[in-house]
């Protein structure tokens, strides 16, 4: 099943990280910095500082879409998608380069030096990146970096992809510690091959093909970042990027649940909140359940199950503490308009309700799924069991009701019971504080 998707988020993330990390303010005008490039377009981008990732729609393989979701193994450890195999979603583009979907592989061999760029940044995380290219490619893979790092020795962390007679061949850190050809062995780029990064706090380590080539500790301190893909000579091929945030904190949901949470209902409601075995049951009418703690840019990660995939619930944030679900609702809703799973019959699971809807229902919900939820500024991101089904940006004015305009101040978590049918266990929350 093949579906073409209007693709109407295009420059809002692009957009968003302009405003976070080149100082634009709302009044400024960053469309006029932006340019849209055609993922079918295999010639260099018009020129541009930075253009957009995609056209205004591409053809989705709805059923590829759904075979991209993860198993249950890697779900559980959390791991989710970076790359959905055949668009661009999530990442922006800086400079002028071919960058293309084509055959399941990001693919770049034509322009100037250029970076794809995740819309998000984030310092702790296990990323897999599969890779190869021509024999003479320099490529690299940029962690904890800006948009356009000047300096690769001060302002990031570059993982090189380069021959044996590069200052920094494969499998070096540029500026900072060169992997000699000996350790690396037989190696032939125009093979698939695997790197395999953890950062956490100063030290980053990185195996290749599954045997460990570096252990290097920074000692910069360098802050959250993007992680980008770069193009600088030759071709380069990416897939199977996937990456796995570290050092979440775990909110209770067993017996011990209203140490993290309060619960309040709709007066006249049979709302109830009931720890079970293996998670906090929510069930009745109207009501939340409410964290104690509170949160502005965040990533949490959560299962659920829903006793049926009609079942509404969600999960709500930056809500405002003395209302009943005020706040961005990431709908959990595995709904479907006949059986077609590009047509969520009310926004599907991982919309950001009544804001954007997800591209495409991932499962029915009535078994263990995974959502990740990532809020950073007014940009807001969502996965279900490892697929990205939403890549928002709120553009409205402020308010501090996010009902009626853009919040970005902190403010709890609450886990929605909607109405009577309302049957979901939530089995785990992991929160990151990304502030």
């Amino acid at each position: 099943m093949s579906t073409k998707i209007h693709y109407v988020a295009v420059l809002a993330p692009l957009i968003a990280t302009l405003a976070l990390t080149s100082g634009c303010t709302k009044g400024s005008n960053p469309k006029s910095l932006v340019e849209s490039v055609s993922a079918e377009n295999t010639d260099v981008a018009p020129s541009a500082e930075i253009v957009a990732t995609g056209p205004e729609s591409y053809e989705v393989d709805a059923q590829a879409l759904l075979d991209s979701a993860l198993p249950d193994e890697l779900l559980k450890q959390g791991w989710f998608n970076l790359f959905d195999g055949q668009s661009l979603l999530g990442w922006f583009i800086v400079g002028q380069a071919n960058w293309r979907v084509e055959d399941g592989v990001i693919k770049v061999d034509r322009g100037e030096k250029s970076f794809l760029c995740t819309n998000f940044r984030l310092a702790d995380f296990e990323l897999s990146v599969d890779f190869r290219g021509e024999p003479k490619v320099n490529s690299g893979i940029f962690l904890r970096t800006q948009p356009s790092p000047e300096d690769v020795a001060t302002d990031c962390i570059e993982l090189n992809i380069a021959p044996p007679d590069n200052p920094f061949p494969t499998g070096s850190f540029v500026q900072r510690k060169k992997l000699e050809p000996v350790e690396l062995g037989e190696f032939d780029p125009t093979t698939w091959h695997t790197y395999f990064v953890r950062m956490s706090g100063d030290r980053t380590e990185v195996s290749l093909d599954g045997k460990p080539i570096l252990d290097y500790t920074d000692d910069l301190g360098l802050a959250a970042g993007h992680i980008s893909l770069q193009h600088n000579e030759g071709r380069i091929e990416f897939k199977n990027i996937r990456l796995r945030p570290l050092d979440g904190k775990a909110l209770k949901l067993d017996a011990a649940w209203e140490e993290d949470w309060t619960q309040s209902q709709k007066e006249g409601a049979e709302f109830k909140a009931e720890p079970l075995a293996d998670g906090l049951k929510i069930s009745g009418g109207l009501g939340q359940v409410q964290s104690k703690g509170e949160w502005s840019d965040f990533l949490l990660q959560a299962s659920y199950r829903l006793a049926k995939p009609e079942v509404n619930s969600g999960i709500f944030f930056r809500c405002v503490r003395s209302g009943m679900l005020d706040g961005y609702e990431c709908q959990l809703n595995h709904a479907l308009e006949g059986d077609d799973p590009m047509h969520p019959k009310d926004a599907g699971a991982g919309a950001i309700f009544r804001r954007q809807p997800a591209r495409i229902v991932i499962g029915d919900g009535t078994h263990s799924t995974y959502v990740t939820i990532l809020a950073s500024g007014p940009l807001m991101m969502t996965w279900i069991n490892g697929v990205q089904v939403v890549d928002f940006v709120d553009e409205r004015e402020a308010d501090d009701n996010p009902r009626q305009g853009l919040r970005v101040a902190a403010g709890p978590i609450a886990l929605q019971g909607h109405d009577p049918t309302t049957e979901v266990v939530f089995e785990s929350i992991h929160i990151i504080d990304l502030q």
